[in-house]
Formats: C-alpha cells, sequence, structure tokens
C-alpha cells in the first residue's frame, strides 16, 4: 500500500481477510462443537438408543428426549449451528459476494479494529505492511 495514503482508507483486501476470518471463525466453532458437545450428547442418549434397538418408536425418541435435557440440547445446538452456518455461507455464496451495505460495515470494522491497534485480538491480521 502506498505511505501517502491515509489510515481512514480501507482496501477491499483488507474487508475480503476480516470476512474471511469470520468464515474461518464460525467453522471453527461449528467444528468445536461437534467435537465436544455431540459425542457427550450422544454418549447420554445411549440408553435411549438401546431402547430404539428393541421398539423404536416416537414416543421412545421422546421419553429418551425429556429425560436427558441437556444431551438435548447439546445435539440440538449443534445440529442447529452447523445448520445455520450452511445457509449463511450458502447465501453469500448465491448473492455472488458481499453487498454494499456489508462492506461498509466491514470496513468501518477494519476502521475499530485499527483504532485499537495492538489491543485488538484481530489486529495483527489486518496489519498494514
Amino acid at each position: 500500500m502506498n505511505e501517502n495514503q491515509p489510515e481512514s482508507i480501507v482496501e477491499d483486501a483488507d474487508i475480503q481477510k476480516l470476512h474471511l476470518t469470520r468464515i474461518y471463525g464460525r467453522w471453527l466453532l461449528v467444528l468445536l462443537s461437534w467435537l465436544t458437545l455431540m459425542p457427550w450428547g450422544l454418549w447420554q442418549f445411549r440408553e435411549t438408543f438401546s431402547l430404539c434397538q428393541e421398539h423404536c418408536t416416537w414416543a421412545a425418541i421422546r421419553a429418551g428426549m425429556e429425560f436427558n435435557p441437556l444431551a438435548t440440547l447439546a445435539v440440538t445446538f449443534s445440529i442447529g449451528f452447523l445448520t445455520s452456518v450452511l445457509i449463511w455461507h450458502s447465501s453469500y455464496i448465491l448473492r455472488g459476494g458481499l453487498s454494499d451495505k456489508e462492506k461498509y460495515y466491514f470496513a468501518q470494522e477494519v476502521k475499530k479494529i485499527r483504532t485499537k491497534g495492538n489491543k485488538h485480538f484481530l489486529w495483527k491480521w489486518l496489519e498494514k505492511k
């Protein structure tokens, strides 16, 4: 970047870096939820699975979910979070990129990060070279 440009100018590359950071962050959280919450939740349902092997009915599934509310929450959160990130990412792909409004908000966020400097954890990622 040219040394004569003022600090307030935000390039498209900086906006793309911040957007890519958000994408990686969301997928990392999905991966973490599937590696931690999902196995624990499924393990809590082991008695329900054995009951469903003998008599698989909606009543057995519902009873298993009622008697394991935390496991139900963990499994539902993991599936719901994955679904929401997939829909969000698909809409971004189908639209063909960021809209002007989203670019404006990302530019404002880049300015805030640069204003905070070293105190912001993404500053090194967006640092001008």
